[in-house]
């Protein structure tokens, strides 16, 4: 009934000698994969995944937060941090600060403590809409400081990533993000304490090669994007053609790089129970 009353409410404007059907802004999404055009109200209510295909749309870090978490559990960390341009790179804080504006974020990563069926956890979320997700100083410092939270409070700390790697505008200082990142995760697992990483389109270059990787239990979303370097490099570099879903989740599952490829809508479910039993509930996991 809503795709009716949402069909009744379009305005129609005259044409030269024509009527033509105009739709409001927004109001209906096409699909990335199959090309179906579906309400974006009703795409929405199915967790960003389309009804048709069962594609996984991108997700904003809010979005997973919301459809993830225990609603308005979320306390946020580290916002005020803010980046700078070390290199002087041409344009480069004017281009943060336009998405900063775009999306409401300080930086392509939102972090804070948050609960999942009451369990606390750390959770840092990624988002491609910020400059592709790509990881600079302040992306590195930002999750460095979820996970000492986590190791802090003797928590979990889970991670969903999406990323097109090390920030280029930023060198070296982006790349050394890697090791710090991996450096903290070092610690939070002497202290015994679970990390879990759940990949989402696209996860690439420097975060596939560092903490994207390296959980206790690695995670993806259907038909994720992971991988270091690009198909076509890869390809020319080993001069042989590779396999047509080579760098899918289901690809890297099946070469023992990931423990599970999770549907958006199962996800909750089963990161509760992991979460639940490593603090030392009695359920039973099926992932």
């Amino acid at each position: 009934m809503a795709g009716i009353r949402d069909l009744l409410s379009l305005r129609k404007r005259k044409h030269a000698a024509s009527e033509e059907l105009v739709v409001p802004e927004g109001m209906v999404t096409k699909c990335e994969a199959c090309r179906h055009i579906q309400y974006t109200k009703e795409l929405e209510q199915n967790g960003k995944v389309c009804v048709k295909c069962g594609y996984h749309m991108k997700m904003t870090a809010q979005e997973r937060i919301d459809y993830i978490f225990d609603e308005n559990s979320l306390e946020e960390m580290d916002t005020h941090l803010q980046t700078t341009n070390p290199l002087q790179f041409p344009q480069y804080v004017e281009k943060v600060q336009a998405d900063q504006q775009k999306t409401g974020m300080n930086e392509a990563v939102k972090t804070g403590t948050v609960t999942l069926d009451g369990e606390q956890v750390v959770v840092a979320v990624m988002d491609a809409h910020f400059r592709m997700g790509s990881m600079g100083s302040v992306v590195g410092e930002k999750i460095t400081r979820a996970i000492e939270k986590a190791t802090a409070l003797r928590v979990p700390f889970i991670i969903f990533t999406a990323s097109g790697g090390a920030r280029m505008q930023e060198g070296v200082l982006s790349l050394m993000q890697m090791a710090k990142t991996s450096v903290a995760l070092q610690r939070h697992a002497q202290h015994r304490l679970l990390f879990i990483s759940v990949m989402t389109h696209p996860t690439t270059g420097g975060v596939s090669a560092s903490f994207a990787s390296v959980g206790d239990i690695n995670i993806a979303e259907p038909q994720a994007l992971i991988g270091f370097a690009g198909r076509r490099v890869i390809e020319q570099t080993v001069r042989e053609k590779l396999p047509t879903n080579f760098q899918t989740a289901e690809f890297l599952l099946e070469h023992g790089q990931l423990d599970a490829v999770i549907h958006r809508h199962e996800l909750r479910k089963q990161l509760s129970q992991l979460v639940r039993m490593h603090v030392g509930g009695n359920v039973h996991v099926t992932v």
